[in-house]
């Protein structure tokens, strides 16, 4: 039978970060065939390696199946070509053969060399521009934009094993599982928050109104005090059980502190949100000292900017809430922009849609007691995720107790 062949090259951390790896796995995978012509390990642990193969397949779309793959671990084309340009026909409608990205760093090769492509995030086009690329949402292509096309001409680099040594993210193995030991977890948890925020990281935090049910907020708007969560993504339910609960002392009509029924509490999230109406605003009632404590308050205290994302379920919503989800979605975007780290708490569908704008390199811890919850952040894209199935309500405390130890300390 005749074989089709195509020399591919990778250069990086091939052994310890399993790029290598990977890549034998997906020929073989696809029933391809290989030999590793050129192979050189790397002498010191910084040091990169390199190796060069040969790949064959059964036919050409075959082959061109087995490349399309390994170029999405990080492999390159021996004979590099350029990147392929389509200009668009229409706003908001890309080529037929478009580029999808992944959350990985993504360079093209365009006009003789390597340009990286901004504002990486997954399931986007890549747009050019004066010589840069861009990550591009579809709603945000105009006709005559210049996309690039198919699989040529493009440079993915995975994320690599940090060469500092082992931490938490590693330790874990970015798996989920209820079968960890929680108080050791909260611990590394709370020693990688404050290591990204010592040496200058921004931390953005997502959550959900559980966090107000199980009693934890209270631990959340410490660590907004205290400096450790820079922004705030959320829904209206969060701030109105918040809202409520800073000023009711209940969640959705239960008291949070020894878990008895309130009377008359089935009206205390509809009293809240009429308690930010009548202020004006969630900022405007802290201004009137009618919100005095809480996760809002904090935010707004502090100065830490929060976006609130509605949605057809929402009580209200708050004056605050944005409806127009792509104006939201935008806000987002501007909110994670440059994010060293992502914490998610409580929170599926606020979760995965963060998750899907954010690029592999940030870190992302993802805290549910709902299994599922977890893993599917990760089966949607977000593999780099760290999942801890627990309860928030235990864990948030002991998070935030481990952090005030190391600030004392």
């Amino acid at each position: 039978m005749t074989k089709f062949r195509h020399t591919i090259e990778v250069k990086g951390h091939l052994i310890d970060s399993m790029i290598l790896t990977k890549i034998f796995d997906i020929i073989m995978d696809l029933q391809g065939e290989f030999q590793v012509q050129k192979f050189s390990v790397g002498k010191k642990k910084k040091d990169a390696s390199y190796a060069k193969l040969l790949i064959q397949g059964k036919s050409k779309e075959h082959l061109n199946q087995i490349l399309q793959a390994v170029y999405r671990e990080g492999a390159i084309s021996k004979t590099q070509q350029e990147a392929v340009l389509k200009a668009t026909q229409k706003d908001m409608v890309m080529p037929d053969d478009f580029y999808s990205t992944t959350n990985n760093h993504t360079d093209i090769f365009y006009k003789g060399k390597w340009i990286g492509v901004e504002n990486m995030m997954m399931d986007k086009c890549i747009v050019v521009k004066a010589n840069r690329a861009f990550c591009t949402p579809i709603r945000e292509i105009n006709k005559g934009d210049m996309i690039v096309t198919g699989e040529q001409g493009i440079r993915i680099t995975p994320p690599e094993r940090p060469r500092e040594g082992v931490n938490l993210f590693q330790f874990m193995g970015s798996g989920s599982s209820s079968e960890r030991p929680t108080q050791h977890i909260a611990r590394r948890v709370a020693e990688d928050i404050y290591k990204t925020k010592k040496h200058g990281g921004k931390i953005v935090f997502v959550g959900g109104p559980a966090i107000v049910h199980t009693g934890s907020s209270d631990s959340i708007a410490s660590l907004i005090r205290l400096g450790f969560i820079d922004a705030v993504l959320a829904g209206n339910a969060l701030a109105v059980h918040d809202i409520e609960y800073s000023t009711l002392g209940t969640s959705l009509g239960m008291n949070v502190k020894n878990g008895t029924l309130a009377i008359r509490g089935h009206r205390n999230h509809m009293q809240a949100i009429n308690s930010v109406f009548k202020a004006g605003s969630i900022s405007k009632m802290v201004e009137k000292k009618t919100l005095t404590r809480g996760i809002m308050y904090e935010c707004v205290k502090n100065n830490i900017p929060f976006v609130l994302a509605g949605s057809l379920r929402d009580d209200g919503p708050l004056p605050d809430v944005i409806t127009d989800m792509t104006v939201a979605q935008k806000k987002y975007k501007e909110v994670l922009k440059d994010a060293k780290m992502v914490i998610m708490i409580a929170t599926m569908l606020h979760s995965i849609a963060t998750g899907n704008m954010l690029p592999a390199n940030v870190k992302v811890i993802v805290v549910d007691i709902n299994q599922p919850t977890v893993t599917k952040l990760m089966d949607r894209g977000t593999w780099q995720a760290l999942g801890i199935v627990t309860d928030v309500g235990a864990f948030l405390p002991l998070v935030t107790q481990e952090i005030q130890k190391l600030k004392k300390a």
